[in-house]
Order: C-alpha cells, then sequence, then structure tokens
C-alpha cells in the first residue's frame, strides 16, 4: 500500500518525499504474480517455445535460448493453452503419436492447429524450464467452456492427475508417463462473456454450468484450485457469478490489457487495474458475506490471468499479435507491477501475457532472442520484489490530466491525481533486503526527491531510454538497464538529514539495500 499527499502550494519549491518503514509490513506478495501465460496463437507455441527444426533448439525441439532467458525472471506458474484459443481446443488431440494426432481448423485466430504440442509436451517444457529450482514450475490448465463438454474435462483433470486403474489414466501411462502430473490449478473457461467467444453465454448460464462443473470436477480431485471466469473485475458480470458461484471456486479472474500512444495516458492507464483490483476484492467479500460462506474457508483471492500493454489495432491477434514495446511501454508495466505489490493483500496470481512473441517481452528469430523494452521492469520485480509490501508515504506533484480509460481521472482526480512518482516497496524476510520501486511518468522532468528510512548503502538499478518512443531490436538496444550503487546514508543539511536522490525523467529506477533496521 502506498498512501500519497499531492503538493500543490504555490510560491513554494517542494521537492517529492519519499517514506519508507521497514517495520511496517503490511500483506505478503504471493510470488504468483509473476506467472507466464502460453496460448496457441501466434508464435507463442510454435516459433516460440517450441520450433524442432531450429538449431537453437534441444532433443525435445523446445528453444534452448527461451529457456534461459525465461529462467532469469524465476516464473513460478504458467497457464496454458488459453486463452480464447481454449473454447474450441480439444485435450485429446494433442497427446498420443505425434503422426496420429490430427490438425484441426483454429476457430479464434483463424489458424490451423497441428497438435504436434500438447499436454505432454508443455508439461515437459515446464520440467525443463525448472530443472534446479527448489519448487516445480506449476501448471495451469484451462478448460474448454465453448465446444467442451464436462465429461472430457473430467478426462482431462483425471489423464493429469489420475493414480487409479482408469481409463484416461492408463492413456497418460501408455503415452509414457506413468506418474501424474498433479496439476492443481483449473480455470472454468476463458472470457466467456466476450462477443468474440465460441459458445458465448450470459452471465446465468454461465454460473449455473460453472458450479455443477465445480462439483463433480471436486469430486474427481477434491484438491484442485478452480478459478471462475470474472471480466474485468468491475461488471455486473463479476458481480453476478461471484455471488452465485463463491462457495464453490478458490479465486475469481480478471483480465485487462492497457494501451495508448500518447505517454501519459499510456503509464497511467495501469491505474485503472488498481481500481478493478479494489473492486473486485469488495465484490469477493460481498459475494461471502451474502452466501454466508465460513470465515474458516480460505480467502476467495483474484488470479489476474491476463494483463499487459496491448493496443489490438496496433497488434492484430489473427496476425500474431507482435507488438513492438517502446520506452513508455515499459514504465507502464513498471506501474502494473507496482500495482500488484500494492495489492498483495487481493492478488494471488497474476499472468503477463503472453510468454514469447505475442504481446510479449521477450522475442525469437532466426539468431536467438531480444528482451523488449518491457523486459527489464519484469526482470527487476520478479527478481527483487518479493516477500512483504512494505507502507510507504509519497508527496509529490501529480498529473492530472486526461487519462485512457476516461473514467480514470475522474478516480484519481478524488486523490489528487496520479503522483508523478510511482512507487512501491517490499521487504524480503530471508534475508532483510528492502527494496523500493520507483517510476517517473514524466517525459519532461528529473525530480530530486528526499528519501526516509534508508539506512545503508543502495544498489541502484535503472531502466532508461533515450525517448518514451525508444525500443529495442536484435541490433540495437534503445532500452536498457543500467546498476550503480548510492550512499543511501548521506547526510544532508537541508531537511531534517534526509538523503536526496533524483529519479531521472521517463525512468524505472529500483533501490534495493540490507536494512539495518530489520
Amino acid at each position: 500500500m502506498t498512501a500519497f499527499t499531492k503538493q500543490d502550494r504555490e510560491g513554494y519549491d517542494l521537492k517529492p518525499v519519499i517514506e519508507v518503514d521497514v517495520n511496517k509490513t503490511l500483506s505478503r506478495i504471493d510470488p504468483m504474480i509473476y506467472g507466464g501465460f502460453t496460448e496457441h496463437m501466434g508464435r507463442c507455441i510454435y516459433g516460440g517455445i517450441y520450433d524442432p527444426s531450429s538449431p537453437l533448439s534441444d532433443e525435445n525441439g523446445f528453444r534452448k535460448d527461451v529457456i534461459e532467458a525465461l529462467r532469469e525472471i524465476d516464473i513460478p506458474v504458467v497457464r496454458y493453452p488459453g486463452g480464447n484459443f481454449v473454447a474450441t481446443y480439444h485435450w485429446q488431440d494433442g497427446v498420443g503419436p505425434r503422426d496420429k494426432r490430427p490438425s484441426r481448423p483454429e476457430l479464434a485466430w483463424l489458424g490451423t492447429e497441428s497438435n504436434q504440442f500438447g499436454t505432454d509436451e508443455f508439461m515437459k517444457w515446464l520440467d525443463v524450464l525448472g530443472e534446479g529450482k527448489p519448487q516445480r514450475i506449476e501448471p495451469y490448465m484451462c478448460l474448454n467452456f465453448g465446444t467442451g463438454t464436462l465429461d472430457e474435462a473430467l478426462g482431462w483433470v483425471e489423464y493429469c492427475n489420475g493414480t487409479r486403474d482408469t481409463h484416461y489414466a492408463n492413456m497418460r501411462r501408455q503415452n509414457g508417463h506413468p506418474e501424474p502430473y498433479n496439476v492443481k490449478y483449473w480455470a472454468l473457461g476463458n472470457e466467456v462473456w466476450g462477443p468474440w467467444q465460441v459458445e458465448q453465454m450470459t452471465k446465468e448460464d454461465y454460473a449455473k454450468k460453472a458450479v455443477q462443473w465445480a462439483k463433480a470436477l471436486r469430486l474427481l480431485d477434491p484438491n484442485i484450485v478452480l478459478i471462475l471466469c470474472g471480466q474485468d473485475g468491475q461488471s455486473s458480470w463479476d458481480h453476478y457469478v461471484l455471488n452465485q458461484c463463491v462457495s464453490s471456486v478458490d479465486m475469481h479472474s480478471i483480465h485487462i490489457y492497457t494501451a495508448s500512444n500518447d505517454h501519459l495516458k499510456n503509464v497511467t492507464a495501469p491505474l485503472a487495474a488498481e481500481r478493478a483490483i479494489q473492486i473486485t476484492a469488495a465484490l469477493i467479500d460481498l459475494a461471502r458475506i451474502e452466501n454466508n460462506v465460513s470465515p474458516t474457508k480460505p480467502a476467495t483471492k483474484i488470479c489476474f490471468d491476463e494483463w499487459n500493454v496491448w493496443d489490438p489495432e496496433r497488434a492484430p491477434g489473427d496476425k500474431g499479435a507482435e507488438e513492438k514495446y517502446t520506452l513508455s511501454d515499459a514504465l507502464a508495466v513498471a506501474v502494473w507491477l507496482n500495482v500488484f505489490v500494492r495489492q498483495s493483500r487481493y492478488v494471488g496470481m497474476a499472468n503477463i501475457a503472453q510468454t514469447v512473441n505475442v504481446i510479449s517481452p521477450l522475442m525469437t528469430t532466426e539468431r536467438g532472442v531480444v528482451r523488449q523494452s518491457t523486459w527489464w521492469p519484469l526482470y527487476l520485480f520478479s527478481k527483487y520484489m518479493r516477500g512483504h509490501s512494505i507502507a510507504t508515504h509519497v508527496s509529490s506533484g501529480a498529473y492530472t490530466g486526461a487519462t485512457q480509460p476516461a473514467w480514470l481521472q475522474g478516480v484519481l482526480a478524488e486523490g489528487g491525481g496520479a503522483p508523478w512518482l510511482d512507487v512501491s516497496a517490499a521487504l524480503d524476510d530471508s534475508n532483510g533486503y528492502m527494496s523500493l520501486a520507483v517510476v517517473n511518468i514524466s517525459e519532461t522532468e528529473d525530480f530530486v526527491t528526499y528519501l526516509k528510512g534508508i539506512d545503508n548503502k543502495v544498489d541502484v538499478y535503472t531502466v532508461r531510454g533515450d525517448q518514451p518512443s525508444s525500443t529495442n531490436t536484435e541490433d540495437e538496444e534503445g532500452v536498457g538497464l543500467h546498476q550503480s550503487v548510492w550512499d543511501g546514508i548521506k547526510q544532508d543539511e537541508d531537511q531534517d538529514q534526509d538523503s536526496k536522490y533524483t529519479f531521472g525523467k521517463q525512468t524505472f529506477t529500483l533501490m534495493r539495500w540490507k536494512s539495518l533496521s530489520y
């Protein structure tokens, strides 16, 4: 949580102030907020994580350079196989001998699905990706609520998790996988409220179906975690399905994408997701209260399983959705991640869409991988912003102009606007390190800022570029990561011995120090 006080006293040369207190820990930051998402869409699977014809691939056909890059961001969970794709996907097409697998028309993105990569390949890829990790990377499967049936869903859960001498468990064994996969996370459909979906549903029809499927799936495997299909967290759909289904599920999924060609609209847009999280949390509380859900039942967390900067007109889904991300987009992603840290009390999982090539921070070429501008905030957050969120106070000027979406301007105005310095803080309980994430959203002003609560030398990581439109390509890095060391305990004479640091315009800065007060 970050409290904000707007500085607007005319005639005074006020400098921003950021205060952090290591002793004011708030909510646990669930590491699952750094999750990934792989969909059969564009070059995410084929030509992305799986490319058997590439000399850069291993004996499984997995791109080794992609695996090495993704290990840098320590992904804890990956959602599969969609996305909109899942509404016409039949899992049995993607298991067994590859030469016997059928190709199918794919109706979400108007392609052809070869089914050469399916459940077993996905699980093998997770195993390879997670080699050397103390904990496995969790698979998160999405069930087909479009053309799929309950019987088919039960078969998939049995194939993945079955231990008895039963049909689909034996099918898995015959396919060379004697031990169950123990897939924990299962989504009850994807965006079934949307008019673009095959078998779009009303909220009433979906809620009835979700309750019945949940009942049957838990009879088969009572250990699974079921995720309800929400909308954007601020709709009548979310209100209704939560009210009807909250007793039957464990998490509630919401999706939001943000984008604008205007820099300030672009970097403030993720604050709409922050409001959506707050609204969803209230709807969850309301649903649990109205349904007399026992306080002993674990909290129903938000699963933000699709989020990113994406303009579908700029990067159409049926054309592969290959965004070319800018410095402005990198700052927007940093604000997104600040939101998840600030709202960590409510968010149990978040999955950036997607893992490679499709609206992704990571792109493949014939020669290797390109880390787009948005890679760097994701890398820094996943590496350092762990443990517990810390109470933080920011006093600064604010942006009060137009926003995307338009309604956000009014919401922000109630609190003084969007701070020029967007901030979150975390304490890693395992080692006593503090991390402070600061996004200077201004494209014109550096901010000399007083910092309170820093008691040691600071490692500083700064993501920067020459202008908001700067990008990274295979041949040139226009947005990069720069590392330095700052004496955070240096005394300053002009304001109660607080330290001063200058946050450059259009930058994301992560400061990290070993707290002597912890």
